[in-house]
């Protein structure tokens, strides 16, 4: 008896998207089908490239179709992805990109800029196409972190208007204040002078299409932090803390400013830095010099995702200093570490977008 499309439609309606909770025929995520005797073909369309079920939803496609079709068949499923789009307002600038991610910190010295040159790389190395914005315009380190520093971005005229062009390495489009200025001097501007560098960064470049982009944030909350709420959609943001009561606390400070209802960002979740030490010579050894579970009972106190715990090793700092983000250390601790939580990142990033999406329809039917 021969295979239908048909037959494989209706199994693959028994695997659901864990994130989403809709099956994949309901979400449109079946591509490509294809039936010739028992060969069966046919592509998953994921929200995200760094979707951390990706190898999960492939098994549960091929035994769908051994279970509910024909234990014989033959079956190849393609794994690929379209990142979903945030949400969109009339402003003119980034139009291109499809989501907008801020990390942030309630205070200075956690970490920030090292999560987000590493959430920018992963997310990159995982097929995403992405772009960083360094907005800690007071101290501002990306240029370090991505070995760009005598790096000076271009000008380009498109349609009659100078654009600046980012500068690229690791796959990541960057601008960063620390481009324009002297970096043996200290950046001493008021609020509204930092704001209009921002809208600069923001406008007056051209990101091209990007399925993310990061913006790494000052610490603490004030003016630029107002002003990329006004200017851009933000899909959400992600809080970078270390375990210690006082970080968790301003943690807590830097969820609460973008719950207000004049901003209501999502909180994508927390990130703990600096989480365990791990010696190099014991390497399945965790110790928790600064304290355990800090980040990850803040979040369950809050209600919000803990995306990942980066261990405190020496070869991050070095790595951030050296220009060469620790992720790319392949199959090290600290990248994979760096890479789940880039999966975590981008899989809230989705979940956020389905609910928009979906709310949006309850309004409109």
């Amino acid at each position: 008896m021969s295979i239908t499309k048909e037959q494989i439609i209706e199994a693959l309606k028994n695997v659901e998207d864990p994130d989403l909770k809709k099956d994949l025929v309901t979400l449109g995520m079946i591509k490509d089908l294809e039936v010739n005797g028992k060969n069966v073909s046919f592509t998953v369309v994921l929200t995200t490239p760094a979707c951390p079920m990706k190898a999960m939803i492939q098994k549960a496609c091929e035994n769908a179709v051994l279970h509910y079709v024909d234990k014989e068949a033959k079956v190849t499923v393609t794994m690929t992805a379209n990142v979903t789009a945030g949400k969109k307002t009339e402003a003119p600038i980034l139009t291109k990109v499809k989501n907008i991610i801020a990390v942030a910190s309630g205070k200075g010295g956690v970490g920030k800029s090292t999560i987000a040159s590493n959430l920018a790389v992963a997310l990159a190395k995982q097929g995403a196409s992405v772009g960083l914005i360094d907005a800690d315009i007071y101290g501002p380190s990306q240029t370090i972190m991505f070995d760009v520093v005598h790096e000076k971005p271009l000008l380009k005229v498109i349609d009659g208007v100078n654009k600046i062009i980012p500068v690229e390495n690791y796959g990541v489009k960057l601008l960063s204040i620390g481009f324009f200025a002297d970096t043996s001097q200290a950046i001493v501007w008021r609020g509204p002078m930092a704001a209009k560098a921002l809208t600069q960064m923001l406008a007056d470049a051209d990101w091209g299409d990007l399925d993310y982009m990061i913006i790494d944030l000052p610490p603490g909350t004030g003016d630029i932090h107002l002003s990329l709420v006004a200017e851009v959609p933000i899909n959400g943001v992600v809080i970078v803390s270390t375990p210690q009561n006082v970080a968790l606390a301003d943690a807590q400070k830097g969820v609460g400013m973008f719950q207000l209802p004049q901003i209501n960002v999502p909180i994508l979740g927390i990130v703990e830095n600096m989480s365990y030490f791990t010696p190099a010579e014991l390497p399945n050894n965790k110790y928790y010099i600064f304290g355990k579970d800090g980040a990850k009972n803040l979040a369950e106190k809050l209600g919000v995702p803990l995306l990942g715990e980066i261990p405190l090793v020496q070869s991050i700092c070095e790595a951030g200093d050296a220009g060469r983000p620790a992720v790319l250390q392949e199959n090290s601790p600290q990248a994979l570490a760096f890479m789940q939580m880039a999966s975590n990142v981008a899989q809230q990033v989705s979940i956020v977008n389905a609910t928009r999406l979906a709310e949006k329809e309850v309004v409109n039917s």
